[in-house]
């Protein structure tokens, strides 16, 4: 945490700041993407059962990481608003406790997921030809947690801390290795065994893993990992509680969330025509679209972290002055990249299938969704400032309302009984993202959301 700036600084140069803290997340991003992209490419090289396989199983496993991700949004909150505070043994008392959270509960989920796979397969109304290939996904997937959950909160730990740029060291060496697994075992290239899809799963085991290792390397090299980060049981029964606050409702957001995306696919996968087409043209819709939805997703962590910084400083004004310019940086910017994407789908698309049915959904799915990005980005950015004030309340409640009381009726009603084709549903989930990014805005432009953050209740937590 040497190079933290004050809040002084921060003010003086804020378009400065805020830019030295998106670009490195913007360029994880991108990473992330390649790695979609590598995991989609080979996956079409192989048929479109495992490319369909792949999309339902990817989804799945990020309602398997929810509870992961709500406490990497508590460890951002706490650990963001400690640091602003200049609360440091309070800072690295989180870490531990954040640590130890991942470990349990990473290993719990994968306990509890094994007897349970088939349920979730069942629910997700899987074709049955495609069955044994998703049921393996699934599998390999589920011990692919631990590792995930230990990533997913270290990297919210070095974002919390203004450290962005390890978790961009620790992207990349994920994504080459992925890259190199994907094709190698999944294609037999570079003399690699061809395993086919098989290969794809254990690609992510072995490179997430990589990726969790080099995070705890680094935060002992740090000095955030060692034997005073981890607090005695006093504390942490009295630090736990605003870390729980936070991430509650943010793993129910998540919840609701991801399995309203499950839903989504399960109506597509029902659909009384082209349903398998229309699946495998959703995952390659999904992956492109994530070059346009994950730099946003920077915008979001961004605004996370300087939100917190100045909630923990008391200067809520420059808090919301911040999540204004964020907004506007990230509209411009992403909004005119989303218009250059365009104008390569139709070729990206048919890199990533030989199906002539798959490429037209998957132009279809992004012609919507593509409309949706400013929307999309509004929804993120706000997300992201309600996030670092500890506000998650407000987000699972309007994402919820909004996935659940419109998208997904929506989606069913012109898909099945209106449009009778996958159309319907992805106007559904462009009426969805208009919606809640206008009462988000609402909601931080009106609301005392700033009430959400632990400035309130710092007292109570002790530091020594």
């Amino acid at each position: 945490m040497s190079n933290q700036l004050d809040a002084a600084n921060m003010s003086r140069n804020p378009y400065r700041t805020i830019w030295n803290l998106a670009w490195p997340q913007i360029l994880m991003m991108f990473f992330h993407f390649f790695i979609g992209m590598a995991d989609v490419w080979v996956a079409g090289h192989i048929d479109r059962q495992v490319q369909a396989s792949l999309g339902l199983i990817s989804q799945s496993l990020f309602l398997l990481l929810v509870v992961a991700m709500a406490i990497a949004n508590g460890a951002v909150a706490a650990i963001s608003q400690s640091i602003g505070a200049q609360k440091h043994t309070r800072v690295r008392r989180y870490v531990g406790l954040c640590l130890i959270l991942a470990a349990i509960l990473g290993g719990t989920f994968l306990i509890l997921g094994l007897p349970l796979k088939n349920v979730l397969l069942s629910a997700l109304q899987v074709p049955e030809e495609m069955r044994p290939i998703t049921e393996y996904f699934l599998t390999v997937y589920l011990f692919v947690l631990p590792p995930y959950y230990i990533m997913i909160i270290t990297n919210a730990i070095f974002r919390a801390s203004k450290e962005v740029m390890y978790p961009l060291y620790s992207i990349m060496a994920v994504t080459i290795l992925n890259g190199v697994l994907d094709i190698g075992l999944g294609l037999g290239w570079w003399g690699f065994p061809n395993i086919g899809f098989k290969g794809l799963a254990w690609a992510t085991f072995a490179s997430v893993t990589v990726g969790a290792c080099i995070n705890l390397f680094i935060l002992a090299k740090k000095g955030l990992l060692k034997p005073e980060s981890f607090a005695p049981w006093r504390w942490m029964k009295r630090a736990a509680p605003y870390l729980l606050k936070v991430a509650w409702p943010a793993g129910l957001h998540q919840i609701v969330w991801h399995s309203g995306y499950l839903v989504l696919y399960a109506i597509t996968a029902s659909l009384p025509l082209g349903e398998i087409d229309a699946l495998a043209g959703m995952a390659i819709g999904l992956r492109i679209e994530a070059l346009l939805f994950l730099p946003a997703f920077a915008f979001n962590m961004t605004a996370s972290i300087l939100v917190g910084h100045y909630l923990g400083a008391q200067q809520p004004g420059e808090a919301k002055k911040f999540g204004v310019r964020i907004l506007c940086l990230g509209l411009i910017t992403i909004t005119l990249f989303s218009m250059i994407v365009w104008q390569f789908v139709v070729p990206w698309v048919d890199l990533l299938t030989r199906d002539a049915a798959v490429a037209a959904q998957a132009v279809n799915y992004l012609k919507w969704n593509m409309l949706a990005i400013p929307f999309t980005l509004i929804s993120m950015i706000m997300a992201g400032v309600l996030n670092g004030a500890g506000a998650t309340m407000y987000n699972m409640v309007i994402m919820g309302a909004a996935t659940w009381l419109i998208r997904l009726p929506l989606a069913y009603g012109l898909g099945h009984l209106v449009m009778f084709s996958s159309e319907g549903i992805w106007i559904a989930m462009f009426c969805s993202q208009l919606v809640q990014s206008f009462i988000l805005i609402y909601v931080f432009a009106f609301k005392n959301w700033q009430k959400f953050a632990m400035i309130k209740t710092r007292n109570s937590v002790t530091t020594s």
